[in-house]
């Protein structure tokens, strides 16, 4: 367990519950609907979204063998939601007779909304309209105690949450056609069960074909939030909403990226590693895997030789985005421009970062390893309860990753337009510059 630089405690995410069920989330829109299909309508679509492709990034779609749990391979297996075009998240907030929620369910709705929504938005540029979906307003009672259903930290989908499932499907089904929603949000009031200082109870159930059905349809991907983690610095109200992304990533069939000590091996440069503290955003990986990138956007250095390629700021539309560097059939690196920019607002070192891929790494055990450029530096961030040491982690404009046994060897060699964005010089904000990046392979 990492413990953050803070006189109080985040707990890492829980690394099980993945092996039986693979995240369940259900989604929400933003405005408050019926719950049924209006006539003429078929269901939600299913499915990942197609990865954009040409004929040469065939070398740099990585893939792992069947039983790895949530895969970073490209394409995304089939059965997780869909993260492109019109996506909507029925939300459901549920309470129980020995924790009774606390004001009203719109309120813990409104902890949530409209900031993930806005937070997809630019993530995606656009591309992913996520619309969360209130049709019940009103705090939907259990039949059982919270107690009851012996729902701890970990907890694997059989039978607590099973049982969990089919009541809330059960009091909600009268006002709720399933059918018409891609996922599911389960907002539980957060007086059940221990504060996230002390034990994180959130959950995502993904991809299970084997879920409780309503309307004839599997509740395959759903996700359960409970007590909102605090970053400890007093932002809660602005920061705690970013558990229900991370949650929704698993829901789109994106990994846990952090390990059991915590955000070592990405640190704060994806929401799937750390999300609590300040905003951040998710990997260039990440962003193809999902469809929101296109073709000409992603680079596969698969030649021998050298090649020179720009990129452009991931957080800002258009423009080169990442360039991908195969090496065997289940592993890549990866490298993009991160800046303090978009959903990106703790970067405090805009650069290139570099990270390798593994697909053939299980969710929660360090399947993205991002490489610091600046070893042992203590980081540059401020932000209470980032993992502060890779915060420095991007390479500059004279610096070079190699890895002599691959032959490999990526060089930042220069940079393009303002780096300030400002004209202020000062290379933190860095959210309109682009950078040189030349890639040789023996």
């Amino acid at each position: 367990m990492q413990q953050p630089p803070s006189s109080r405690r985040i707990r890492p995410r829980r690394v099980a519950a993945l092996a039986s069920a693979t995240a369940l989330t259900f989604t929400v829109s933003s405005s408050a609907g019926t719950g049924h299909l209006p006539p003429g309508t078929t269901a939600a679509g299913a499915g990942p979204a197609t990865v954009a492709r040409s004929a040469a990034h065939g070398p740099c779609m990585i893939s792992g063998d069947r039983d790895v749990q949530m895969s970073e391979g490209i394409p995304t297996s089939t059965g997780y939601a869909r993260a492109t075009g019109t996506v909507r998240a029925l939300t459901l907030m549920i309470d129980f007779s020995d924790a009774r929620g606390e004001g009203s369910a719109l309120h813990r709705f409104r902890e949530f909304f409209p900031q993930t929504r806005q937070w997809f938005r630019t993530s995606s540029y656009g591309r992913l309209d996520y619309r969360p979906e209130t049709p019940i307003p009103t705090w939907l009672r259990m039949p059982k105690s919270f107690r009851a259903y012996g729902i701890e930290r970990g907890a694997p989908f059989d039978p607590g949450y099973r049982e969990l499932v089919q009541d809330i499907v059960a009091a909600a089904d009268p006002k709720v056609d399933f059918r018409a929603y891609d996922l599911v949000n389960v907002l539980v009031t957060p007086n059940a069960g221990p504060s996230a200082l002390d034990t994180v109870l959130s959950v995502t159930f993904a991809g299970n074909p084997e879920a409780p059905t309503a309307d004839g349809v599997p509740v395959a991907n759903a996700s359960f939030v409970y007590s909102r983690q605090d970053d400890g610095s007093g932002s809660y109200e602005r920061t705690g909403y970013r558990v229900l992304p991370h949650e929704n990533g698993h829901v789109f069939g994106l990994p846990d990226l952090y390990t059991q000590e915590g955000g070592g091996a990405v640190g704060h440069w994806d929401i799937m590693s750390e999300d609590w503290g300040a905003n951040n955003d998710l990997l260039g990986w990440h962003k193809w895997k999902l469809g929101w990138l296109d073709a000409p956007q992603v680079h596969c250095a698969a030649a021998r030789g050298t090649t020179e390629y720009t990129l452009t700021p991931l957080a800002r539309a258009g423009g080169s985005k990442l360039i991908v560097v195969p090496l065997d059939r289940t592993t890549a690196y990866a490298v993009e421009l991160r800046t303090r920019a978009g959903n990106d607002e703790s970067v405090c070192r805009p650069g290139v970062l570099i990270y390798r891929v593994a697909a053939d790494v299980d969710t929660g055990m360090g399947p993205v390893t991002v490489y610091d450029s600046q070893r042992d530096s203590g980081g540059c961030t401020r932000s209470p309860n980032v993992h502060a040491e890779l915060s420095d982690a991007t390479f500059r404009p004279g610096e070079t990753f190699t890895d002599p046994g691959r032959g490999v060897r990526v060089s930042v060699v220069g940079v393009e337009g303002d780096e300030d964005g400002d004209g202020g010089g000062d290379g933190v904000r860095g959210g309109q510059q682009s950078y040189r990046v030349r890639v040789t392979r023996e």
